[in-house]
Protein backbone atom coordinates (compact mmCIF):
# COMPACT_ATOMS: atom_id res chain seq x y z
CA UNK A 1 0.00 0.00 0.00
CA UNK A 2 1.47 3.68 -1.26
CA UNK A 3 0.99 6.17 1.75
CA UNK A 4 0.45 9.42 0.51
CA UNK A 5 0.31 12.80 2.16
CA UNK A 6 -1.65 15.58 0.76
CA UNK A 7 -0.28 19.44 1.68
CA UNK A 8 -2.32 22.10 0.66
CA UNK A 9 -3.77 24.76 2.20
CA UNK A 10 -7.54 24.88 -0.07
CA UNK A 11 -9.81 21.97 1.98
CA UNK A 12 -11.70 21.52 -1.44
CA UNK A 13 -8.72 20.80 -2.99
CA UNK A 14 -7.32 18.41 -0.85
CA UNK A 15 -10.92 17.01 -0.95
CA UNK A 16 -10.46 16.76 -4.44
CA UNK A 17 -7.76 15.01 -4.76
CA UNK A 18 -8.65 12.43 -1.51
CA UNK A 19 -11.51 11.58 -3.79
CA UNK A 20 -9.60 11.00 -6.60
CA UNK A 21 -7.23 8.53 -4.92
CA UNK A 22 -9.69 6.62 -3.35
CA UNK A 23 -10.21 5.09 -6.78
CA UNK A 24 -7.17 3.58 -6.97
CA UNK A 25 -6.96 0.17 -4.17
CA UNK A 26 -3.30 0.33 -3.58
CA UNK A 27 -3.15 4.39 -2.22
CA UNK A 28 -4.15 5.05 0.76
CA UNK A 29 -4.06 8.76 2.12
CA UNK A 30 -2.60 8.70 5.76
CA UNK A 31 -3.00 12.40 6.63
CA UNK A 32 -3.31 15.88 5.06
CA UNK A 33 -1.95 19.67 6.46
CA UNK A 34 -3.14 22.83 5.55
CA UNK A 35 0.33 24.67 5.98
CA UNK A 36 4.40 23.63 7.02
CA UNK A 37 3.97 23.68 10.98
CA UNK A 38 0.73 21.60 9.91
CA UNK A 39 2.94 19.27 7.90
CA UNK A 40 5.20 18.43 10.27
CA UNK A 41 3.21 17.25 13.15
CA UNK A 42 1.41 15.50 10.57
CA UNK A 43 4.59 13.80 9.21
CA UNK A 44 5.68 12.73 13.06
CA UNK A 45 2.62 10.78 13.34
CA UNK A 46 1.51 8.89 10.20
CA UNK A 47 3.12 6.73 7.59
CA UNK A 48 4.05 8.67 3.77
CA UNK A 49 5.79 7.22 1.03
CA UNK A 50 4.46 10.37 -0.88
CA UNK A 51 3.81 13.25 0.05
CA UNK A 52 1.83 15.30 -2.66
CA UNK A 53 2.91 19.25 -2.10
CA UNK A 54 1.51 22.59 -2.90
CA UNK A 55 3.55 25.28 -4.33
CA UNK A 56 1.71 28.34 -3.03
CA UNK A 57 1.25 27.89 0.66
CA UNK A 58 1.28 30.25 4.18
CA UNK A 59 4.70 30.57 5.20
CA UNK A 60 6.73 28.67 3.68
CA UNK A 61 6.70 28.06 0.29
CA UNK A 62 6.84 24.00 -1.83
CA UNK A 63 10.63 25.46 -2.34
CA UNK A 64 11.32 25.88 1.01
CA UNK A 65 9.50 22.54 2.19
CA UNK A 66 11.39 20.91 -0.56
CA UNK A 67 14.64 22.32 0.77
CA UNK A 68 13.71 21.67 4.48
CA UNK A 69 12.77 18.05 3.72
CA UNK A 70 16.60 17.49 1.54
CA UNK A 71 18.38 18.88 4.67
CA UNK A 72 17.14 16.65 6.97
CA UNK A 73 17.99 13.21 4.73
CA UNK A 74 14.05 12.45 4.66
CA UNK A 75 13.46 9.21 1.78
CA UNK A 76 9.79 10.77 1.18
CA UNK A 77 9.11 11.11 -2.03
CA UNK A 78 7.62 14.52 -3.47
CA UNK A 79 4.77 15.04 -6.56
CA UNK A 80 4.52 18.94 -6.15
CA UNK A 81 0.58 19.34 -7.69
CA UNK A 82 0.61 23.18 -8.65
CA UNK A 83 -1.40 25.96 -10.24
CA UNK A 84 1.49 27.13 -11.89
CA UNK A 85 1.89 26.35 -15.27
CA UNK A 86 4.93 23.45 -15.68
CA UNK A 87 7.30 26.04 -17.70
CA UNK A 88 7.45 27.98 -14.35
CA UNK A 89 8.18 26.25 -11.69
CA UNK A 90 8.64 22.34 -12.28
CA UNK A 91 11.92 22.44 -13.57
CA UNK A 92 12.97 24.16 -10.37
CA UNK A 93 11.03 21.60 -8.16
CA UNK A 94 13.17 18.66 -10.00
CA UNK A 95 16.33 20.41 -9.15
CA UNK A 96 15.56 21.02 -5.55
CA UNK A 97 14.40 17.40 -4.74
CA UNK A 98 11.08 16.53 -6.13
CA UNK A 99 10.64 13.15 -8.14
CA UNK A 100 7.46 14.92 -10.10
CA UNK A 101 5.46 17.90 -11.09
CA UNK A 102 2.04 18.08 -12.05
CA UNK A 103 -0.47 20.76 -12.96
CA UNK A 104 -3.55 21.08 -10.97
CA UNK A 105 -5.32 21.43 -14.24
CA UNK A 106 -4.18 18.39 -15.66
CA UNK A 107 -6.73 15.08 -16.00
CA UNK A 108 -6.94 13.99 -11.90
CA UNK A 109 -6.30 10.46 -13.21
CA UNK A 110 -2.97 11.33 -13.58
CA UNK A 111 -2.10 11.89 -10.11
CA UNK A 112 -2.16 8.18 -9.65
CA UNK A 113 -0.13 7.35 -12.39
CA UNK A 114 2.50 9.89 -11.34
CA UNK A 115 2.36 8.15 -7.51
CA UNK A 116 2.57 5.10 -8.92
CA UNK A 117 5.64 6.10 -10.91
CA UNK A 118 7.85 7.75 -8.21
CA UNK A 119 7.14 4.94 -5.90
CA UNK A 120 8.83 2.92 -8.53
CA UNK A 121 11.89 4.89 -8.30
CA UNK A 122 11.58 6.91 -11.67
CA UNK A 123 10.59 10.60 -12.23
CA UNK A 124 7.20 11.84 -13.19
CA UNK A 125 7.62 13.90 -16.43
CA UNK A 126 5.02 15.43 -18.42
CA UNK A 127 5.72 15.79 -22.08
CA UNK A 128 6.13 18.86 -21.73
CA UNK A 129 8.46 19.32 -18.74
CA UNK A 130 10.75 16.71 -20.55
CA UNK A 131 11.21 18.92 -23.04
CA UNK A 132 11.88 22.05 -20.93
CA UNK A 133 14.76 19.64 -19.06
CA UNK A 134 16.13 18.72 -22.34
CA UNK A 135 17.01 22.18 -23.59
CA UNK A 136 17.66 23.04 -19.88
CA UNK A 137 20.81 20.00 -20.57
CA UNK A 138 21.43 21.15 -24.38
CA UNK A 139 21.41 25.04 -23.46
CA UNK A 140 20.70 25.99 -26.54
CA UNK A 141 17.63 28.19 -25.81
CA UNK A 142 18.26 31.36 -24.07
CA UNK A 143 16.99 31.60 -20.41
CA UNK A 144 13.98 33.99 -19.72
CA UNK A 145 14.40 36.94 -18.11
CA UNK A 146 12.39 35.78 -15.16
CA UNK A 147 14.45 32.58 -14.66
CA UNK A 148 17.36 34.66 -12.44
CA UNK A 149 13.91 35.00 -9.91
CA UNK A 150 14.14 33.69 -6.52
CA UNK A 151 10.56 31.57 -5.76
CA UNK A 152 9.39 34.72 -3.76
CA UNK A 153 10.25 37.02 -6.41
CA UNK A 154 8.78 34.91 -8.50
CA UNK A 155 5.72 34.89 -6.84
CA UNK A 156 5.24 38.35 -5.97
CA UNK A 157 5.39 38.68 -9.81
CA UNK A 158 2.69 36.64 -10.42
CA UNK A 159 0.34 37.63 -7.43
CA UNK A 160 1.19 41.58 -8.77
CA UNK A 161 0.17 40.08 -12.27
CA UNK A 162 -2.95 38.81 -11.11
CA UNK A 163 -4.44 42.13 -9.51
CA UNK A 164 -3.14 41.62 -5.99
CA UNK A 165 -2.22 44.15 -3.74
CA UNK A 166 1.49 44.42 -1.50
CA UNK A 167 -0.75 44.28 1.51
CA UNK A 168 -3.10 40.82 -0.02
CA UNK A 169 -0.23 39.44 -1.55
CA UNK A 170 1.92 40.08 2.35
CA UNK A 171 -1.66 38.43 3.98
CA UNK A 172 -1.48 35.70 1.49
CA UNK A 173 2.72 35.01 2.26
CA UNK A 174 2.81 35.52 5.85
CA UNK A 175 5.22 38.44 5.37
CA UNK A 176 4.97 41.71 5.98
CA UNK A 177 3.97 44.51 3.53
CA UNK A 178 7.72 46.17 3.61
CA UNK A 179 9.76 42.32 2.99
CA UNK A 180 7.05 42.28 -0.47
CA UNK A 181 7.65 45.70 -1.63
CA UNK A 182 11.29 44.78 -1.10
CA UNK A 183 10.64 41.59 -3.83
CA UNK A 184 8.99 43.98 -5.52
CA UNK A 185 11.87 46.10 -6.32
CA UNK A 186 14.38 43.31 -6.68
CA UNK A 187 11.85 41.88 -9.23
CA UNK A 188 11.35 45.12 -11.27
CA UNK A 189 14.93 45.69 -11.29
CA UNK A 190 15.76 42.20 -12.51
CA UNK A 191 13.86 42.59 -15.57
CA UNK A 192 14.31 45.93 -15.79
CA UNK A 193 10.86 47.40 -15.48
CA UNK A 194 9.31 50.17 -14.37
CA UNK A 195 5.70 49.48 -12.30
CA UNK A 196 2.97 47.12 -11.89
CA UNK A 197 1.38 47.63 -15.50
CA UNK A 198 4.96 46.69 -17.35
CA UNK A 199 5.05 43.56 -14.77
CA UNK A 200 1.48 42.93 -15.80
CA UNK A 201 2.57 43.02 -19.31
CA UNK A 202 5.46 41.19 -19.10
CA UNK A 203 3.64 38.37 -17.12
CA UNK A 204 0.85 37.77 -19.61
CA UNK A 205 3.62 37.96 -22.46
CA UNK A 206 5.38 34.55 -20.88
CA UNK A 207 1.95 33.14 -20.00
CA UNK A 208 2.69 33.53 -16.16
CA UNK A 209 -1.24 34.39 -15.80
Amino acid sequence: MIQVVLCDDHAVVRRGIRDTLVEALDIQVTGEAASYPELREVLRTVACDVLLLDMNMPGRSGLEVLESLRETGSNIKVLVVSMYPEDQYAVRCLRAGAQGYANKASDPVALIEAIRTIMQGRKYLTPEVAQMLAESVSDRTPEAPHASLSERELQTLVKIASGKRLSEIAEELMLSPKTVSVYRSRVLEKLHLTNNAELTVYAIRNQMV
